[in-house]
């Protein structure tokens, strides 16, 4: 690696770069030293010489901003929409957990396995009836099957509300 120093009286002494040398000492390619230099990041002085120093300097500045907001400008407003939804789903469970754990929600699949369980409960003790009531009020057969289709009929109904 070269590095062409030029003192010059009160000032500080300038140091030059080779384009090579420059992307060795940055580990970049020579594609992205171009891109830097037209963003005015590397400093160009003259055919493959760099300003060392300034070049450096600005480029640390750069990967500081860059690393500061996660992109560079254009990728910025799509990094902030996307930092702030996912601080909203985060915040959102968060908030789930939180109800869970005070009782205020349940799992959805166990609210809806004790339901199925008291409706067949309330199926078997209702179609339990009729043969129940003809024992009790010495009913004839015909009228117990007339109460049990009734009463299947009323079943058959609320099963199908909803269609």
């Amino acid at each position: 690696m070269r590095i062409f120093s030029e003192l010059e009286l009160g000032d500080e002494p300038l140091h030059r770069i080779g384009g090579k040398d420059l992307c060795a000492l940055l580990d970049i390619s020579s594609g992205a030293l171009t891109d830097l230099k037209k963003r005015d990041i590397a400093v160009h002085l003259a055919h493959d010489s760099y300003d060392l120093v300034e070049t450096v300097r600005r480029y640390t500045a750069h990967l500081r901003s860059t690393a500061a907001r996660w992109g560079d400008s254009d990728q910025v407003p799509q990094l902030t929409a996307e930092k702030a939804r996912l601080a909203k789903e985060q915040a959102d469970a968060q908030a789930l957990k939180n109800a869970k754990a005070r009782g205020e929600l349940v799992d959805a699949a166990e609210v809806e396995r004790t339901w199925s369980d008291v409706l067949r409960q309330v199926r078997a003790r209702i179609l339990s009836t009729p043969p129940r009531l003809r024992q009790i009020l010495n009913l004839s057969a015909a009228d117990a099957d007339l109460i049990d289709r009734e009463l299947r009929d009323a079943l058959s109904e609320l099963g199908h509300a909803d269609n």
